[in-house]
């Protein structure tokens, strides 16, 4: 009965869907995004041209190449962001919410990747306030867009808390209903991998520490500036999730050879921007086994190719049955406030990062940010809190 009436539910959608206008406030939303999207040029025009000379001047030290690289991808994402803002801002306008919001996603992802290219070229400063205020925009178009009216909102939040009622109950919540992969690639589900890998890394790191690197001591190996995280095996996780579900009946060996490529590439990236943005050495592998740069090994690979096949056999399993704990009808308001408080936490950790690097390159706290940083976050604090971490400001390539 439940079913049927779910069903009735869906084609009300469909209809309503066929049959209403385009709202209003899509248009207004599609005349903003269009105005962001052309205001954005200004930004783009000179960041594109300062971090180019930057480039060809040699002001980002050693690495010409992969600052030469950096530059070209900011290029590329600056100028997909505003194709993206203005493209899906006139199909608004037009009253054509067709993909909208997989474009606005798309959209979200190249700000993302702009946004990492920028820091990494120049850092922290007033080029970044135009990209944190676009992204803001693009969250909203993203979240209205669709469902764009409130009934239809109403009907369908209905509908979704029918469905997860019926999946809890018969024990499927999570799990992909295709058949094609493991567990449903949703936000839900991807956000609580992120935050519990995160945890557990930060338990791994610390164990691993007191028992093989300096036995008995404990260090902090926490990677955010509030909380027991460590976003590094937070995003691995996702990635291995991401990467290995449709593998998840294959054999050992296959997830674990993915894995341990996976895992080492991770690492040796998270190395690089690190080291890039602020001449931060979290660990340093010389020396080792097949080591590669210094920033991953054999060793280490291994360990993620033996991680990646616990997380799809074991782990991965056993967290869906613990995130499910989480009353279905709290889900989606509880992961949605912790959602923003992560963000909050990642946000200023870099900032506090940034400002921990502009103090050791002898630079003085000059606006309102820097003195807050200074005052609650001084070097001594950041130095207790990543206690794993050395930043030397001469090493950085910006």
């Amino acid at each position: 009965m439940e079913k049927q009436f779910a069903t009735e539910i869906t084609m009300e959608i469909a209809e309503d869907q066929r049959d209403r206008r385009m709202p209003l406030v899509m248009k207004i939303i599609g005349v903003l995004l269009i105005l962001s999207g052309l205001l954005l040029v200004p930004y783009i025009v000179v960041v594109v041209i300062g971090s180019g000379v930057g480039v060809t001047e040699g002001a980002f030290a050693d690495d010409s190449i992969l600052s030469f690289i950096l530059y070209w991808i900011l290029v590329a994402a600056a100028a997909y962001v505003v194709f993206g803002f203005v493209f899906l801002g006139v199909r608004l306008v037009r009253g054509n919410r067709r993909r909208a919001r997989l474009l606005a996603e798309s959209v979200a992802i190249g700000l993302l990747v702009a946004f990492g290219s920028d820091f990494m070229l120049e850092g922290r400063d007033a080029a970044m306030w135009p990209l944190l205020v676009a992204t803001i925009m693009i969250i909203v178009a993203d979240v209205v867009v669709d469902p764009a009216l409130s009934d239809e909102r109403r009907l369908q939040h209905q509908l979704r808390l029918m469905e997860t009622r019926d999946d809890a109950e018969e024990g499927t919540l999570g799990l992909d209903k295709t058949g094609q992969g493991y567990i449903q690639l949703d936000f839900f589900n991807i956000f609580w991998i992120f935050v519990v890998a995160s945890i557990i890394g930060v338990v791994i790191e610390t164990i691993y520490h007191a028992l093989v690197v300096d036995f008995g001591h404990y260090q902090d190996r926490a990677g955010l500036l509030f909380g027991p995280f460590s976003p590094i095996y937070g995003f691995g996780a996702v990635l291995m999730t991401l990467a290995l579900n449709r593998f998840h009946k294959a054999p050992v060996w296959v997830i674990f050879l993915v894995s341990a490529v996976i895992g080492g590439a991770f690492e040796y990236f998270v190395s690089c921007f690190m080291e890039y943005c602020f001449g931060a050495v979290a660990w340093d592998y010389t020396g080792t086994f097949l080591n590669i740069n210094g920033r991953t090994n054999f060793m280490f690979m291994c360990m993620w190719g033996a991680l990646g096949v616990m997380w799809m056999r074991w782990a991965l399993p056993t967290l869906l049955n613990v995130i499910n704990l989480i009353p279905w009808q709290w889900r989606y308001t509880i992961t949605a406030v912790c959602t923003a408080l992560m963000v909050a936490d990642c946000l200023m950790t870099l900032v506090a990062l940034d400002c921990w690097y502009s103090r050791l390159s002898g630079l003085e706290p000059n606006n309102a940010l820097e003195w807050f940083c200074a005052q609650h976050f001084d070097n001594t604090w950041m130095e207790n809190r990543f206690e794993s971490m050395s930043i030397h400001p001469d090493t950085a390539h910006r």
